[in-house]
C-alpha cells in the first residue's frame, strides 16, 4: 500500500478527527510531562520493553544516576543505543540516509556490524507461540519498497496537513514499514521511532514528547493484534487498518 493514498482518511477523520484536536489542545507539552531528555529515555525503555527487554524505566533511570558504579549488561546497552538513535533523529532531518544511520546506532547489540543500517538480504518472518504468523516481502524487493516509502514520506513532508491528518499518516507509515520488515532485526524499535520522527518534522520538536511507546507497551496485545492484517506481504488487507491507526491518539488520554 502507498502511504500517500487517502482511501481510509475520511473514515479515520470521522472516527478520530475531532477527538485528536481536543486531545492535542489538552495535552501538556510543558514540564508537567517531564523534561525532554527524560521522555526520550522513557520512549527508548518502553520501545525496548515491547521487544522483550526486561529493564523497566525506574531501573534504567537509577542506573543512569550511578552508571559509573556498574558495568552495563546487554539489555542496558540496548536501551542506551536506542536513546542515541532517538537523539540522532531529533537533531537530523527525516530522510532515508539518516534513517539508516538510526538503525545502525540502535542495532549495535542486535546485529553483526555488516547488517546494521543495511536492508536485509534474507527472507524473514514473524513468529508467535504457534509458529509463523507473517512472512515479509522477499529480500530482493526490500530496497525497492523502501525507496518508494521514503519517496512518499518526502512528498507528505512537503504537504500542508492538519494535525489529525499527521496522526493518520504517522500511524500509516508505522504500519506499512512494519509490513515491509526491511531489517534482519530492530524493525519494531525503528518503526516506532520513525512514527515520532514524522510527527516532529511536521509539527515541531515538542511532538517527540507524545507517549506513544508507553501506550503501545501498555496495550501490547492490541498493538500486535491490530498490526496483523494478513499472513504475508501479498495478502495484507488494509481494509482492516483503522483499528491500528486509531490506537495512536489514545496515547494522549490521561
Amino acid at each position: 500500500m502507498r502511504i500517500t493514498e487517502r482511501k481510509y482518511l475520511p473514515e479515520y477523520l470521522k472516527i478520530n478527527g475531532n477527538e485528536i484536536s481536543i486531545l492535542i489542545e489538552n495535552f501538556n507539552f510543558s514540564k508537567g510531562n517531564g523534561n525532554f531528555e527524560y521522555l526520550t529515555k522513557a520512549s527508548a525503555v518502553y520501545s525496548s520493553n515491547i521487544e522483550g527487554n526486561s529493564i523497566d524505566l525506574n531501573s534504567f533511570m537509577n542506573y543512569e544516576l550511578s552508571k559509573e558504579k556498574f558495568k552495563p549488561g546487554k539489555e542496558i546497552e540496548e536501551i542506551e543505543n536506542l536513546v542515541k538513535a532517538y537523539e540522532f533523529a531529533q537533531q537530523n532531518e527525516l530522510n532515508e540516509t539518516d534513517f539508516l544511520t538510526c538503525h545502525r546506532i540502535l542495532s549495535k547489540t542486535l546485529l553483526i556490524k555488516s547488517k546494521r543500517g543495511k536492508y536485509r538480504i534474507e527472507q524473514v518472518g514473524v513468529f508467535g507461540k504457534s509458529g509463523l504468523t507473517y512472512l515479509a516481502i522477499e529480500p530482493e524487493f526490500v530496497e525497492r519498497e523502501m525507496k518508494q516509502l521514503f519517496s512518499d514520506i518526502s512528498k507528505l513532508l512537503k504537504e500542508t496537513l492538519t494535525i489529525p491528518e499527521v496522526f493518520y499518516f504517522a500511524s500509516l507509515i508505522h504500519l506499512v514499514f512494519v509490513h515491509i520488515h526491511p531489517f534482519r532485526d530492530g524493525n519494531g524499535r525503528v518503526a516506532r521511532l520513525l512514527e515520532k520522527w514524522f510527527f516532529a518534522e511536521k509539527l515541531g520538536k515538542e511532538y517527540w514528547k507524545i507517549p506513544s511507546e508507553k501506550y503501545y507497551k501498555k496495550h501490547q496485545e492490541e498493538y500486535y493484534k491490530t498490526l496483523d492484517l494478513g499472513v504475508n506481504y501479498y495478502e495484507l488487507n488494509y481494509n482492516n487498518c483503522l483499528e491500528f491507526l486509531s490506537m495512536l491518539p489514545n496515547c494522549l488520554k490521561k
